[in-house]
This record gives structure tokens, sequence and C-alpha cells, in this order.
């Protein structure tokens, strides 16, 4: 039995708390990349309107003024263009919940939910987001970042919509050359920038 398996078998259907959820990631430990990935469905690119986990070695992972640091495992949710498309000239854009602390990442969570298509939470739902939908919104500007298809390390491992909390709750962000505490202080200060000025 998967990992996310294992969480909704003992949530057993019912509405539990975050407090709830993060006692049995705690219980359970965290899982590694490769576990995640493995245990899911995956698909050789990133699925529209779902959560991805994958894992990422960036073009400029070794110019530091580029890149000064990034996540070597993305939890994004893809951001489609007006027009419906997700892949363009190669790359995609996506919401890295990782960049966010936790409680952070909770709000964001319930600001993409306005954007399902419909209010079941299971492997149907979608979330429709482009970026003129939530780009107002500053919660968003640490966390959109853009993904070179030819750097993807791994499938993309499809989290249903029933698995996003636990997905954002589990503490398996990867940064390189910054701590977990530095990329959220730098993302507390990129949301402090007043509208226009990202």
């Amino acid at each position: 039995m998967g990992y996310f398996d294992e969480i909704n078998k003992r949530a057993g259907g019912r509405d539990l708390s975050v407090r709830w959820f993060r006692s049995k990631i705690k219980e359970l430990g965290t899982p590694d990349q490769r576990q995640l990935i493995r245990e899911g469905l995956v698909k050789t690119r990133p699925a529209v309107g779902q959560m991805n986990f994958f894992i990422y070695s960036p073009k400029y992972k070794y110019d530091r003024n580029v890149l000064p640091y990034y996540d070597q495992f993305p939890l994004i949710m893809p951001l489609q263009s007006d027009n419906g498309m997700v892949m363009e000239n190669g790359s995609f854009l996506g919401l890295n919940f990782h960049y966010l602390s936790i409680p952070m990442r909770l709000k964001l969570l319930n600001l993409i939910t306005e954007f399902a298509t419909d209010e079941k939470y299971d492997e149907s739902t979608r979330f429709r987001l482009t970026w003129n939908r939530i780009k107002r919104n500053k919660l968003v500007w640490p966390c959109v970042k853009r993904y070179l298809v030819d750097h993807t390390k791994s499938p993309f491992r499809v989290i249903d919509a029933e698995d996003m909390m636990t997905a954002v709750l589990l503490p398996v962000q990867n940064f390189k050359h910054a701590t977990d505490g530095q990329v959220y202080n730098r993302s507390r200060q990129v949301m402090r920038r007043p509208i226009g000025g990202q």
C-alpha cells in the first residue's frame, strides 16, 4: 500500500483537520522522492489541472548568479495559458508549493480550490489555473517557476485532489544552496512588494 493510500485508509473518508494530517505524517515518517513517484500514477508530461511531484535538475544549477537556489523535488500545479496550453517551447509554468512555509502552502491550497471543476475532490477533480486568474494574489508570486522539460529527471507523479492536503504538508522539499528557512524568508520578501512591482 502506498503512502497516500495509507493516509486515506486511516482517514476513512472523514473530513479531518490539518492537525490530524500532520500527526499521521509524523507517525508514518517522511517518504523519499523515489518512493512517492513509484507508488502512484505517473505521466511523461505534467498533468494539467492536477498537482505533480517530479525530480528536477535546472539548466543553471551551477550558476548562483542566475539561480541562487532551487528545489530539486518540486510540488507544482501547472499553469495554463489563456488558450489552455501548458507546454510552450519545451517548458511549462507551475506554482511550486515548496517555496512557501507549510501554513502559507495551506493558504495557497485554499486559494486554488476556488478554481476546482467540481466539489467532489477526488481523482476526477481538476483545477483551471491561468496566470491571469491568480496574478494579483501575492501568495503566488514566489511560487511561479518555469521548468524546462528536458531537465526533468523523473516522470510526473500525479496527485489527486483528495491527496493534495497530504502533499502540501509533506516536508519533502529539497532546496539546493539555501535552507528551507532562507527560502521562506525570501518568499515573504517577494510577497511584501507592491502589486505591479514584481
